[in-house]
This record gives C-alpha cells, sequence and structure tokens, in this order.
C-alpha cells in the first residue's frame, strides 16, 4: 500500500492510526522474514551473493534516472519569416444612407408599452440632429447625411510581377475604396479585377511599382490529410500580421453557404478579420483561403473553414484572366438518390446524382441525357452523391467533350456531351416562364393519399400550371397520408410513375396497382412543378 503513487485512493491526517496498525502488522513481519532468507543466503555462498546484492542495486540505479519528456511541435518561426511578406491587410470603406436605413444603420430597439426610456430612444433615434443647427433630414427628423463605414479583412499576394491580390468577395463586397496595408508598414490602393459569388473569392490588384511584393504560390490541397499541420496568417480584429497554427480537423465540409462548397475544416484559431487571409501546409504553400468559422460568441473555438485551394485556383486563374468565371455547364437539374430512389430504380446503392430535369436549350437538351437518368461518373471522375456534380462541371473548361456514365432504367450507358458556359445557362432557366390558360376544374379521383385529376385547362387555370407542363395534377393532399409525408402539394402534376409517362388519372391508378402486384413497396413519381420544374419523390404504397 505504501508502492502506490498512482493509485485511485488518498489517505486523510486521520487514518494516519490505520497505517501506523498496518504498517506494524503487515510490513515488519516481511521485514524479519526478508532479513531470514538474507542469512540463509549468505550461509549458502559467496557465488549467490552478488545476484542478491548487485540486482536491487541496478534496479534502483534505474528508477532514479530522471524522466525524458517528449518535445512539442517543431518551431514554425522560420516559416512564419519568410510569409509574413506576403499577407496583407484588406481596409475597406462604405458609403451608406444616414439616419435609420441603410445596411450601416442601427435599428431603434422595440421596447414596451409605456417604457420610461421611450422618451430617450425617440430623441436618439427620430429626432437627433447632425449638428445643433438642425443639419439635413431625412423622413421622421433622423439625421440622413451619408455616413461612412469602415471594415477590415485579410489577403495574399500571388503574382508579385502584376501586384494580384486574393480575398474573400464578403470582405470587399459594396466597397467604396480598398486599401492593401503590408507588412512593413506600406499602403496601396487597389483595384477589383473580379469577384465569384459562388465559392466567396476576389481578386485585387495594386501598382507594384515603387515596392517590391513577395508572392506565395498555391500547394495542392488534395494533399492533406486530416490531422497534418496548418499555419493561419492574418488581421483578427485588426492585428495584423498574427500567426496561429493547427491541424486539419476534417475535409469536405459542406457548410451550405453555396453550390460548391468542399471546406477544409481546421482548429488553427481563425477570427473576425482573418477572412480571405491564407493558410499554409508546413512547405509554405497556400492550401487554402480562411473564409468562416462557428462560433456563438464571434470569437474562435477551434472551428473554421478554409476553401481549398484545388477550387481556389482555378477561380482566381479565371478572375486574374477574365475578370470573370467560365465555368462548364452540364444543363441539367438534380437532386439527391435517397435510398427509396435506388430501391425503385433498381440500383444496389444510393449514390450519384438524380436528373430531375433537362433545361430547354441547354447541352444535352437533345436527348442524350433524360428525367431519371443517374449521372454516377463524369468526364472519368466518380459522382458518389448530388453535390459532387456540380463541382466537377463548373472545373471543367467550356466547350470540353466529356464521357458522362449514367444508369438508365436499371441499365449502365455512358454518354458523350459538349459542355456549355454556365454562366449562359443561368440566363437561359432563368428565362424558362410559365403560361396560364383558363377553364374549369377537372374530374378526379384517389390514391395514395392524392386526389387526381386531368390537366384539362381549367386545372392549369385554377393552379396557375405551364401549357408545356404535361400529366396528371395532384388536386388535394389528405393529411397524415404517404403523398403527405414526401412533402407533395396540390397543384403539382404527376408526369412518370417508375420512368413510364402518365397522361390520366386512370394511368396512374393503373401504374399503382402494377407495382402493388410487384411487390413493390415504394412508387417513384416524378413531379412537376406549376413552372416545369421537375424532382423525383418516392411514395409509400400501402
Amino acid at each position: 500500500m505504501v508502492m502506490q503513487p498512482m493509485g485511485c485512493t488518498a489517505f486523510s491526517v486521520s487514518d494516519s492510526g490505520d497505517i501506523f496498525h498496518m504498517t506494524a502488522k503487515f510490513i515488519l513481519p516481511r521485514l524479519r522474514n526478508g532479513f531470514a532468507a538474507a542469512t540463509a543466503a549468505l550461509l549458502v555462498g559467496a557465488i549467490a551473493m552478488p545476484h542478491a546484492v548487485v540486482a536491487p542495486a541496478m534496479a534502483q540505479e534505474t528508477q532514479q534516472k530522471p524522466a525524458i519528456h517528449p518535445q512539442g511541435p517543431a518551431s514554425v518561426a522560420d516559416l512564419a519569416e519568410g510569409l509574413l511578406g506576403a499577407v496583407v491587410n484588406i481596409s475597406t470603406s462604405q458609403t451608406v444612407k444616414g439616419g435609420g436605413e441603410g445596411p450601416g444603420a442601427v435599428p431603434m430597439p422595440q421596447l414596451p408599452e409605456g417604457s420610461p426610456f421611450q422618451d430617450f430612444f425617440d430623441d436618439f433615434f427620430k429626432n437627433r440632429r447632425g449638428d445643433k443647427g438642425g443639419g439635413d433630414e431625412g423622413e421622421g427628423g433622423g439625421d440622413a447625411r451619408p455616413q461612412k463605414v469602415q471594415s477590415l479583412g485579410s489577403g495574399f499576394v500571388v503574382d508579385a510581377d502584376k501586384g494580384i491580390i486574393v480575398t474573400n468577395n464578403h470582405v470587399i463586397a459594396d466597397a467604396d475604396e480598398i486599401m492593401v496595408n503590408f507588412s512593413d508598414g506600406m499602403k496601396l490602393k487597389a483595384t477589383l479585377v473580379g469577384t465569384d459569388t459562388k465559392t466567396d473569392i476576389a481578386v485585387l490588384k495594386v501598382d507594384p511599382k515603387g515596392k517590391k511584393l513577395t508572392a506565395v504560390k498555391f500547394g495542392d490541397s488534395n494533399k492533406m490529410r486530416i490531422g497534418d499541420w496548418v499555419m493561419a496568417v492574418g488581421n483578427p480584429f485588426g492585428l495584423g500580421g498574427t500567426v496561429t497554427v493547427g491541424i486539419v480537423s476534417a475535409r469536405n465540409r459542406d457548410i451550405n453557404s453555396g453550390p460548391y462548397d468542399d471546406f477544409i475544416q481546421t482548429d488553427a484559431a481563425i477570427n473576425r478579420g482573418n477572412s480571405g487571409g491564407p493558410l499554409f501546409n508546413m512547405e509554405g504553400e497556400v492550401v487554402g483561403i480562411n473564409t468562416a468559422i462557428i462560433s456563438p460568441s464571434g470569437g474562435s473555438i477551434g472551428i473554421g473553414f478554409s476553401i481549398p485551394s484545388e477550387l481556389a485556383a482555378g477561380v482566381v486563374q479565371q478572375l486574374s484572366e477574365y475578370g470573370e468565371t467560365r465555368r462548364g455547364w452540364l444543363g441539367v437539374r438534380i437532386q439527391p438518390v435517397t435510398d427509396e430512389i435506388a430501391e425503385s430504380l433498381g440500383m444496389k446503392a444510393a449514390q450519384g446524382a438524380l436528373v430531375a430535369g433537362v433545361i430547354k436549350g441547354g447541352p444535352v437538351d437533345n436527348g442524350s441525357i433524360q428525367p431519371g437518368d443517374v449521372i454516377t461518373k463524369f468526364d472519368g471522375k466518380d459522382v458518389h452523391e448530388m453535390r459532387d456534380l456540380p463541382r466537377v462541371v463548373a472545373e471543367s473548361p467550356v466547350g470540353k467533350d466529356v464521357d458522362v456514365v449514367l444508369v438508365r432504367k436499371g441499365a449502365e450507358q455512358t454518354v458523350k456531351v459538349k459542355l456549355g458556359r454556365l454562366e449562359d445557362g443561368e440566363k437561359l432557366a432563368k428565362g424558362e416562364e410559365a403560361k396560364k390558360t383558363p377553364d374549369k376544374a377537372p374530374a378526379t379521383t384517389s390514391v395514395l393519399g392524392m386526389t387526381i385529376g386531368d390537366l384539362d385547362d381549367g386545372a392549369r387555370s385554377k393552379f396557375g400550371i405551364g401549357a408545356e407542363v404535361a400529366g396528371v395534377v395532384i388536386t388535394d393532399v389528405s393529411p397524415n397520408s404517404p403523398a403527405a409525408d414526401r412533402g407533395i402539394a396540390p397543384g403539382e402534376v404527376i408526369t412518370e410513375i417508375a420512368q413510364e409517362s402518365v397522361s390520366s388519372p386512370k394511368d396512374v391508378t393503373d401504374k399503382i396497382k402494377a407495382l402493388k402486384d410487384q411487390g413493390r413497396k415504394n412508387a417513384l413519381l416524378m413531379l412537376a412543378s406549376k413552372t416545369g420544374e421537375l424532382r423525383f419523390v418516392t411514395v409509400r404504397i400501402d
């Protein structure tokens, strides 16, 4: 009991009598036995004596050696020193409307009726003047004079000869003036080259004459593994040249900030003002652009997100060269492949991107890709889930001929597609408008909790359904029904069941009956919205 320094039990002072008692009872008899054994060893002869004496002495000497403590991670001082010159602080100013309007205005708090502070807040928010002379007044007597709002962020130089600087779009959005502050104290005015709101990236340009700039290069974020060391440099809370170190906590994070989310998650401290700054690997290469944090307080809690260099490098190159992005476009509307949809399509696993619709005038409007197809591979790259497809398509050059592997009615096939340009496709998608034609309401029948009817002129008029939409209209949905569980709403149109077209209520009931006879548990429905946008849903067959 004496030799337990790492034990779970500790003795108090009040236990001292018990300890003495235990020592007398247990330890002293053992000591006597030890002396007796030593005497017996001496009687045997001198040969046993060295083993009896030397061995314990060696053990004791080993225990007395000082413990070797492991060292921490290697210093990043040399690495940071060589990179600080390429990281810049970005300050912007923006003129906003005074008074109670505009993004920089402070809203008046809502007070309970009869509050003793009502007069005070009325005076401050409604009746205050820019000066004693009254100044310019807006509605309500408030100060409507323009006000300047300033903000701070970070960035980094990627081309020293041309003066190209990368930052986040939200750092410079709506700015009237952009200033770049270097680590040696020099300030240069920047011009905006181009922005991309989808990835939150902006490219700036300064005049490099009169100052020798230091640039950094993009590394390969695909080589980064969870647990690799990374270093963030930026301007948190206006504290320029702040260096923090952490690891890659996770990869491929989707935080629902845009269509191409694929963030690197890191525990390197990232705070307000770090936005647009670089995330370096231990080779001094930029593997990410620090963009967002999760924080209940606004400060770092070790959960930060960086745009991977794999995505950022191409966007920066296009913005620098063209002042805009030029992304590939496939011209399809897609949705996730759920387990129920995969089962209905006869797929072994829920993977790929389900084509819910084809945009008219797009690259695949020729029928090469059809609604109901599941795209599993694009240009040699696997599409594991829906969000993979927009990213790999966007990263492809406009006009490139690519092979698309898809599953159509249970059979895999490959089609060749010539990509269009996303920016042009967005204009086409916005141009698709519905047309309305009035008439009478349709006759109806019920199935799977839905009341359905013929899609005649009356139904089109009642629900505002476009003339190009064809199928069977849903006029009502029963609460707590299988259809209601799937979010199906009146006014939607059933265009296909189990990838076969339907044009009348009888077609729908016949298809559902056939699926029941086959022992199917779910029915795969293609639904069209009032404007013709398609989506797939699976409805449980009771």
